[in-house]
């Protein structure tokens, strides 16, 4: 099993591979990780937080997460640093120590992601495509990829934060799927025929 080192930042939402992610950066121990991961071109760990809070001590994420790879910077009208991010690929933390910054370095193994490109079930194309059409943004993405529409609809769902966990948590594919299905179903969006 071959491990890496990733930085974290440990948040109060769920990050998902080829998700978009806005930050703001105000907290020192971020700021050098931001720089240090511009200069190497590097990606960070996105966490959902298990306990604590996003400033301060280091907080406890879940175990899995999704590595953040910079897009672009900016300085924010308040002064703040600003951030765009993209998620590539889930991982697991397997151990983590904080640096004397409070920046948390984690010891990752990258996860499988399974089959590649595997049909979505037409529902849940069909959901994701009139949501879409609701917020009039043309989909960039492989609508034929099961896994890549699951993501998308997670993030548009109302899904609860430990419902988005156990979407990309999600050792297999039909895992994820049952998630957002549920999901759908309580919100009276399946049974629509949408």
């Amino acid at each position: 099993m071959s491990m890496t080192i990733l930085p974290l930042f440990p948040l109060h939402t769920v990050l998902f591979p080829e998700g978009d992610l806005s930050l703001r950066v105000f907290e020192t121990r971020y700021i050098d990780m931001v720089r240090e991961c511009l200069r190497q071109q590097s990606p960070f760990g996105v966490c959902l937080i298990r306990e604590g809070s996003e400033v301060g001590e280091p907080a406890m994420p879940y175990a899995v997460g999704t590595s953040a790879l910079i897009i672009d910077t900016g300085m924010r009208a308040e002064g703040l640093l600003g951030i765009y991010t993209r998620g590539q690929r889930r991982f697991r933390i397997h151990g983590m120590e904080a640096r004397p910054d409070r920046l948390v370095l984690a010891e990752i193994e990258w996860l499988d992601e399974g089959p590649a490109r595997e049909p979505p079930p037409e529902p849940m194309r069909r959901l994701l495509a009139s949501l879409l059409e609701v917020e009039r943004a043309p989909p960039v993405g492989p609508m034929s990829d099961a896994r890549w529409v699951v993501y998308r609809l997670a993030e548009r769902l109302p899904l609860r934060l430990a419902e988005r966990q156990a979407v990309l948590e999600a050792a297999r594919l039909d895992e994820a799927l049952v998630v957002v299905e549920e999901v759908a179903r309580r919100l009276g969006l399946w049974a629509e025929g949408l």
